[in-house]
């Protein structure tokens, strides 16, 4: 496939921007950035040629805009906001003027004030803003710029030294930032070159006390280069159906750069999805993207998780690492085995009824126990008795005395119907007689 040479969907502005901005020092300002493009794209922004990165402090990048605390003069100049996703980029460009400078009056209370002189209680120094001394080994490329804080308190006021490699640093090696001789709480080194690498300390003392505090820098050289996707990553991969998978891409760059995933749509496939994009002869969809992670090595790491696996997932991937110099792609096939799972039986059985098994059997065991009680009931309701024929006078007797036979059981006399007489002659010589009598009710 060829994805070189076609570039749809670049990074284009959105609205108007007034190109010349000023600011009173001292104040706040924002510079706006407003572009978009699918996919959305990387911002970078650059002061006078040099790359704006998280060591500049008082400088923030928001998503659509950035933001200068504490504007000094140092910082007029001319500002780019550069915009890419790889299949384009943007600029916007700015003119920052600094007015004027703030006087601040002292009040006429504070003016000859007997509380402030050398009587008051010495407090040694300390460091008043330690969150933001937390990261003392600090890279930055080449070019670039990087400020060290060291904002102190203390009683009298502290003095600050800057040292380099425990040596004083001189004038030339390093601006300082501030107001006054008393207030150079940050150094400031600016268009970095390998000969500043090394380890700066700042020495905070009055009479009261001493502090100290030193940051590494290590400054890297760069080539100004598109990415490198390094490693075999993405390679092809196979997943059973359900299960779950994932592709990593792994690129190297001088600044972070925008990784981004894209899936080649099939023929016929392009109305399931809301947007393709036509790269060569075929036709891609953007996927959502992950964090990217930054790696000791200086390079970048991405993953896309694949969950459930199904057919429609399997295809080509694609792997794009874009930066401010350009962009790298390396593609990868997913292969979804088939569904080993049995479908189900669309035949209802005998066995498939509705009722559950205990009402099945409950039923037929239910009639039968009825039927049984009452077959009983009737036999036990038309039984009968026979009795000698004494006594069946005697039991018609005892009827007539109370009255009545209605609710009487039915009795009948026993009457012979047989006699016969057997005769045993024993070995012995006895004979015994006994006779058979045959009733019949």
């Amino acid at each position: 496939m060829r994805l070189l040479g076609s570039l749809l969907c670049p990074p284009r502005v959105s609205e108007r921007v007034n190109h010349r901005q000023s600011v009173r020092l001292g104040r706040t300002v924002k510079l706006p950035c407003p572009v978009e493009g699918d996919p959305p794209p990387l911002i970078m922004w650059t002061k006078d040629g040099r790359n704006i990165h998280s060591g500049w402090t008082r400088f923030r990048v928001l998503q659509h805009a950035l933001r200068i605390k504490e504007v000094e003069t140092d910082d007029a100049g001319t500002y780019i906001c550069k915009a890419t996703n790889g299949f384009g980029s943007v600029n916007i460009n700015y003119t920052l003027i600094v007015i004027g400078k703030w006087v601040s009056q002292p009040k006429p209370s504070e003016c000859n004030r007997p509380d402030l002189d050398m009587s008051e209680p010495k407090i040694r120094p300390r460091f008043t803003q330690p969150a933001k001394m937390r990261k003392r080994v600090i890279a930055r490329p080449v070019g670039s710029s990087v400020r060290l804080k060291c904002t102190a308190s203390g009683n009298p006021r502290p003095d600050i030294v800057w040292l380099k490699d425990n040596r004083p640093l001189m004038d030339e090696e390093g601006g300082t930032g501030g107001e006054g001789k008393k207030k150079r709480w940050t150094l400031s080194l600016k268009n970095l070159t390998p000969e500043h690498s090394g380890k700066y300390t700042c020495h905070v003392s009055n009479r009261a006390g001493e502090i100290n505090a030193t940051y590494k820098v290590e400054v890297i050289q760069r080539t100004n280069s598109k990415p490198i996707l390094t490693g075999t990553h993405p390679v092809n991969t196979t997943v059973d159906y359900g299960g779950t998978t994932s592709f990593q891409c792994k690129v190297r760059s001088d600044v972070k750069p925008v990784i981004q995933w894209l899936k080649r749509v099939e023929p016929g496939d392009e109305n399931k999805f809301n947007s393709t994009i036509e790269v060569g002869d075929h036709r891609f969809v953007v996927l959502p993207t992950g964090e990217v992670w930054s790696r000791p090595d200086g390079s970048y790491l991405n993953k896309l998780l694949i969950t459930r696996a199904k057919e429609e997932d399997a295809g080509m991937y694609i792997c794009l690492g874009a930066n401010t110099m350009g962009y790298s792609f390396r593609s990868a096939y997913l292969t979804v085995l088939p569904d080993r799972k049995p479908q189900p039986n669309t035949i209802p059985t005998a066995t498939s009824s509705s009722l559950p098994w205990p009402v099945i059997i409950g039923i037929p065991a239910g009639v039968a126990f009825i039927l049984g009680t009452a077959l009983l009931w009737f036999c036990q309701s038309k039984r009968t008795y026979c009795l000698s024929y004494e006594d069946y006078i005697a039991h018609q007797q005892l009827l007539l005395s109370q009255g009545g036979t209605g609710l009487a059981p039915k009795v009948y006399p026993k009457i012979y119907t047989d006699i016969h007489t057997h005769t045993h002659s024993h070995v012995d010589g006895k004979v015994h007689q006994h006779q058979h009598i045959h009733y019949q009710c």
